[in-house]
């Protein structure tokens, strides 16, 4: 069963990706992007990977990614491939705190430039927490060297009760006793969110480290003041309900 626990968590495996393979990535997406790929998948870009109930794509973007990113969802299959592969070989050792996770989505890729953030904002679970597949996690890894500054990924805690719905999970549907929902709006578009108190937490992780992240835990990243952070994205997924042991 899915314990809030497990969309709370954050954790990380380091060397998810050998320096080897970091600089594939970066060589192969580096010949996707090509010389106009900023442009295309940044500036020219019309859709988003976010949603606001009531907002637009656009209007999303604003709320999210105020400055832009790079955000690229049709990345080469030798890339996914790659990245399947890393889940895959690693994937015991992530579903040892996360247990509930049976699957993921496609990867996007996303590059962020100076002064460039995503701000922060809770994914949460899926627009009605009691269908499936139900998002539990979110992981990133970077490929960025060293010639960069700024642009640190970071979470907010908080113990306002303010973030949660009066939601309670029925019996047999997959959460264990307690769940609780975070609210739909958990980001800068809403004013209880904006005025919510949070403490935060900042990490930089060394290039091919996997950082993962409850789907209801508060996240963002700061803005880039050098250079460009590269790095791949996935949704961590419960796609059916384990077995009983």
């Amino acid at each position: 069963m899915i314990h809030i626990a497990e969309t709370l968590s954050i954790r990380t495996v380091e060397d998810f990706l050998t320096p080897p393979e970091t600089e594939r990535l970066s060589h192969i997406m580096g010949k996707a992007l090509g010389p106009h790929g900023q442009d295309r998948y940044d500036a020219a870009r019309r859709t988003t990977i976010h949603a606001i109930p009531g907002h637009s794509p656009a209007q999303a973007r604003e709320v999210y990614e105020p400055a832009g990113r790079v955000e690229m969802t049709d990345i080469p299959r030798e890339a996914t491939a790659l990245l399947d592969q890393a889940l895959k070989h690693h994937m015991a050792t992530i579903t040892r705190t996360l247990p509930s996770v049976t699957g993921h989505r496609p990867w996007t890729y996303l590059e962020y430039g100076p002064g460039q953030h995503i701000t922060p904002h809770a994914d949460g679970i899926a627009p009605d927490p009691l269908d499936r597949p139900r998002q539990i996690a979110a992981a990133t890894v970077t490929l960025t060297d060293t010639h960069t500054a700024g642009g640190a990924f970071y979470v907010e805690t908080t113990g306002a009760e303010t973030l949660w719905t009066d939601q309670e999970a029925p019996v047999g549907t997959g959460y264990a006793p307690g769940m609780r929902f975070a609210h739909d709006g958990a980001d800068m578009s809403s004013p209880w969110f904006r005025t919510m108190p949070r403490t935060r937490w900042s990490v930089s992780p060394t290039p091919g480290t996997l950082v993962l992240f409850g789907s209801q835990l508060v996240h963002g990243t700061e803005p880039v003041r050098i250079g460009r952070i590269r790095k791949f994205l996935t949704l961590l997924l419960s796609e059916q309900e384990a077995p009983p042991p």
